[in-house]
């Protein structure tokens, strides 16, 4: 693929990412990662490392997998983690890529999940 394919291809991640976000004001942040660790796109702050966001989340997206297969629970859907300060959700983008959110303390997480899961249907065509 020619560099401004692909250029063209991460532009259009970031938008959905940027649309994901505009889809609920509780949504702050949010970024595509591959299962290496890899940033494919994001829409993170500049406050937030990018790298280590990604890192940290190919990890719990990998322990995930490793949780759910070894007790029983089928193939990993979503990894949830509550802080006081709020909300990190990771869902699997196809077998490749993790879509990484970050959300408010007080989210409806009911409408996040389903603006996530139009989110990464959207990705995986794209991937």
């Amino acid at each position: 693929m020619s560099t401004t394919l692909t250029k063209i291809r991460t532009q259009q991640m970031v938008e959905k990412l940027r649309d994901l976000q505009t889809s609920s004001p509780d949504i702050e942040a949010s970024a595509l990662i591959s299962v290496d660790g890899l940033t494919i796109a994001s829409a993170l702050p500049t406050e937030v490392e990018e790298d280590r966001v990604s890192a940290m989340s190919a990890a719990m997206l990998s322990l995930g997998e490793h949780i759910t297969k070894e007790l029983g629970r089928g193939a990993l859907a979503q990894v949830y983690i509550k802080g006081e300060n709020g909300y990190v959700i990771l869902t699997s983008v196809g077998e490749e890529a993790v879509l990484t959110t970050l959300a408010r303390e007080h989210a409806k997480l009911g409408l996040i999940f389903l603006e996530m899961r139009r989110t990464t249907e959207e990705l995986a065509r794209m991937l």
